[in-house]
Order: structure tokens, then C-alpha cells, then sequence
């Protein structure tokens, strides 16, 4: 009986621990190097969030992001399926305040009527980036942000993207990560936004059906950074794979 007890009591702080991770609002914070990324852009500060699905965003969050970055990126699951629309306006509203607002789609935001999303998205004006490019200049260099749509239906193209774009340094975001495999050295990709695998959200002992989130270098002056993302589908438990956002600042300098 008191052993039964002592699991039962364990099953709880478990679950309760978990539903903490899953209502996290952990920021990560990365400072990335490249020697290619025009010097007029050294210390350009991203905002990337990702997978938001049921949640709204914290004002915490937007409170630490508040006149510290330049560009937010959402990487797609804005919403899902049951999310009201009401939410999804809060959401992108409160963001949109912050600084100028990029977003791709995802997996989840096709279970919406993704047309009345797009509309919420243009009217507080967020620009889609859907398998196109934009570019912002400084002085006489130039980055380019690009979008692909959701590759998990097939909708990504990224050869027609990339014809959009002219820069010296890509920013390229997909919501599934699995991009990197349609990767080739012609397309000059120097960073890499993801989401979609929440990190494998429930880690038991450090393994998952998913990859682990985190910063991988494919190669010199290639990063793919894979976000747990912010909110969770299904059940609202995260456990070795906190809910997070990220705060990402480019530097120009030697990569090791």
C-alpha cells in the first residue's frame, strides 16, 4: 500500500512537472558568427517563435522583446485545430507592435480555415512568406529573409524562392526542419529556422521519435537552428524539451 502510494504520489509530481515545462516561457538566447554576413548587419537581433498552437504569448516574453529585436519570425502552428481566431488575433496584434512580423506556414495552420488566417495575418500587416524572398538594405548590402510553405504537404518550393532573392547573406525559414534535405551548395543558405518537432516534446531518458531541438552546424557558415517551439498539440505536457522562443543575434566575424 505505501509503495503504491509513493508511485501514485511520484505519477502526480511527474505530470505536474510536466505540464510546468509545457507552460514555460524560456527564452534562448544565440549569438551566431559569420564571416559572410555583410558587416552593416552585425548585431541584427531575430525574434523566432514557433509552434505556438493553443497558447498565447506571454507578456513576459514580450515585455524582454520590447525594443530588443529587429525582425520576428514565426515559424509556423500559429494555430491548430479549436484555437479561436480570437486568440490568433491577440497573438499576432501583440507582436506586431513589437517589430516587423514574417511568417510561414505550418502543418497546423491548415486545419483552420487558412484563408480567414491570411486575412487576420494582412490586416495587422504580417507578411507571408510563401516560397518567396524579401530583402532588407543597408547602405549598399543587402540579406534576404526566405519563406517556404509547409513542406509536410508538399507545398514548399524552394527553387522559386531563392530566384527571388539577390543578397549577400539567406535566412531561410521552413517549419519542418527536414528542408535541409532539398539543400544544395548553389543556394548559399547560411541559416536555417525550424520548428515542428517540439524537440520530440516528451523525452523519456533523453530519446524521442524526434530529433533533439537545438543549433547544428551543416557546414562553414551553415547553422539549422530546430526550436522546441512554444506551445504543444495533442497533450499539454512537455518533459526534456521545454517550451521556448528564441532571441537570435547575427554577428559578422571569423566562424571556428
Amino acid at each position: 500500500m505505501v509503495i503504491l502510494t509513493l508511485i501514485g504520489n511520484f505519477l502526480i509530481l511527474l505530470l505536474l512537472h510536466m505540464w510546468l515545462e509545457s507552460r514555460k516561457n524560456k527564452i534562448t538566447y544565440t549569438e551566431l558568427s559569420f564571416s559572410s554576413l555583410p558587416k552593416q548587419f552585425s548585431g541584427m537581433k531575430l525574434f523566432f517563435i514557433s509552434d505556438i498552437h493553443h497558447r498565447e504569448v506571454n507578456n513576459c516574453i514580450l515585455k524582454e522583446i520590447q525594443g530588443n529585436v529587429d525582425l520576428i519570425i514565426i515559424g509556423g502552428d500559429l494555430t491548430e485545430k479549436g484555437v479561436p481566431f480570437s486568440r490568433v488575433e491577440k497573438n499576432i496584434k501583440s507582436l506586431t507592435k513589437i517589430a516587423p512580423t514574417y511568417f510561414v506556414w505550418g502543418n497546423n495552420d491548415y486545419e483552420v480555415n487558412h484563408f480567414r488566417l491570411e486575412s487576420i495575418l494582412l490586416n495587422e500587416g504580417v507578411k507571408i512568406l510563401a516560397n518567396s524572398c524579401t530583402s532588407f538594405k543597408r547602405d549598399s548590402e543587402t540579406i534576404d529573409l526566405i519563406g517556404v510553405d509547409d513542406f509536410g504537404h508538399r507545398f514548399d518550393n524552394l527553387e522559386a524562392a531563392i530566384k527571388e532573392c539577390n543578397g549577400d547573406f539567406q535566412i531561410l525559414v521552413s517549419h519542418n526542419p527536414d528542408i535541409k534535405k532539398k539543400l544544395r551548395e548553389v543556394h548559399n543558405i547560411n541559416l536555417i529556422l525550424s520548428g515542428h518537432t517540439h524537440g520530440g516534446q516528451i523525452r523519456l531518458f533523453g530519446y524521442s521519435i524526434t530529433e533533439k531541438a537545438g543549433l547544428s552546424k551543416l557546414k562553414n557558415d551553415l547553422y539549422i537552428l530546430v526550436s522546441n517551439g512554444y506551445g504543444t498539440t495533442r497533450l499539454p505536457l512537455r518533459l526534456g524539451a521545454p517550451a521556448e522562443v528564441h532571441i537570435i543575434t547575427l554577428k559578422n566575424g571569423v566562424v571556428d
